[in-house]
């Protein structure tokens, strides 16, 4: 019996060392399936352009580039572009509240409107941009 157990361990240990036992060209086969189809990278470091800021942007900027896509066509009530009276509504509050909405986002209006790299300046000239003021 113990012959017989001794016979079964060996040949087990002998199949996991065929199984586990590779060669060169197997596990370059293998490296080749698995390796990454690409690489992500951003910024020079990788090549790519940096963009310098000049400056902060005016409002007109801001508008045209974060905020035209809701505030242009009044998407889910947000004050249209120039629409004096939405403007006059939201502003009765005061700028600051105005602007601390806009900061943090309100209703449907994520915060900042998405632009993630505008500024709180950048982002109260936007507001004076639409309201006219």
């Amino acid at each position: 019996m113990k012959q017989l157990k001794a016979l079964i361990l060996a040949a087990a240990a002998l199949v996991a060392a065929q199984t586990f036992a590779n060669t060169d060209a197997q596990n370059d086969k293998i490296r080749e399936r698995i390796k990454p189809v690409g690489e992500v990278c951003v910024g020079a470091e990788c090549g790519g352009a940096v963009v310098a800021a000049s400056g902060p942007r005016s409002g007109e900027e801001v508008y045209n580039t974060a905020c035209a896509a809701c505030h242009g066509a009044g998407i889910l009530g947000a004050p249209k572009n120039g629409d004096k009276a939405a403007w006059d509504d939201r502003l009765s509050k005061g700028m600051d509240q105005t602007l601390a909405n806009a900061i943090n986002g309100i209703n449907a209006m994520p915060p900042k409107g998405n632009c993630a790299t505008c500024s709180d300046d950048e982002i109260l000239g936007a507001i004076n941009y639409m309201s006219g003021r």
